[in-house]
């Protein structure tokens, strides 16, 4: 007799339970983006000192109360606790972009010279890529926990591990650094380089964040031969 087996779904572990990816590379980058808040002029927050911090904090360890270990567990409360610490993030990041224009353009003395200038420029730079990287990861596939339980047919990121099968192991799903190499490069070459956007948030992302990345870069290098000139 002829045996019939039901398919895996794609980009899901063999074997019968989901094993989902480790958690400590997300919470590392959200840990990171908070010590760089605290690294920021007073006047470049969105909040005083250690709101923010404090904010993703709780947010983070409720995760990982919720779903300790690996990032498997399918809750519709774990899913709005991460989209919220993902918004709170990326709105920070927003903001202090828009508030480094206005000092760069001002003259504020937070850019004044040119230590002052790169350091807080670099820091709210490296604040955008880590809160977009976050943001790919929690928005793709349904979040972390979901690609555990298997990858969709349609993809809103395309990796080239998914557009061509055969440079990637059986049940291969994009991890935290995938989303972090994603956003590092989208922030450098302004464009998308090997991961390509197909779902219309995913385009809109990535546009905004190549345009607040060649924003933060330009003013401040163009600050930066001003002050030293």
């Amino acid at each position: 007799m002829s045996r019939h087996h039901t398919p895996r779904p794609s980009g899901a572990p063999p074997g019968n339970a989901p094993l989902g990816e480790a958690r400590w590379p997300m919470a590392a980058a959200v840990v990171t983006a908070m010590v760089l808040t605290l690294l920021l002029p007073d006047d470049l927050r969105l909040a005083p000192k250690w709101v923010l911090p404090s904010v993703e904090g709780l947010l983070l360890l409720t995760l990982i109360a919720g779903d300790p270990g690996r990032i498997d567990r399918r809750s519709t409360a774990l899913r709005a606790v991460s989209i919220a610490l993902v918004g709170v993030l990326a709105l920070s990041a927003v903001w202090s972009t828009v508030q480094l224009v206005d000092d760069i353009l001002h003259g504020g003395k937070a850019t004044a010279s040119a230590t002052s200038l790169l350091q807080t420029g670099g820091t709210v730079w490296a604040g955008t890529v880590l809160a977009f990287s976050l943001l790919y990861f929690e928005l793709d596939g349904g979040g972390a926990a979901a690609r555990a339980h298997g990858m969709p047919a349609a993809p809103a990121l395309a990796f080239p591990q998914q557009l061509d099968p055969e440079l990637s192991p059986a049940g291969w799903r994009p991890r935290f650094v995938d989303y972090l190499y994603l956003g590092l490069t989208n922030a450098t070459a302004f464009s998308p380089t090997d991961v390509m956007p197909l779902a219309p948030w995913a385009k809109i992302a990535m546009a905004i964040q190549s345009l607040v990345s060649l924003l933060i870069l330009g003013l401040v290098v163009a600050r930066a031969v001003n002050v030293l000139a």
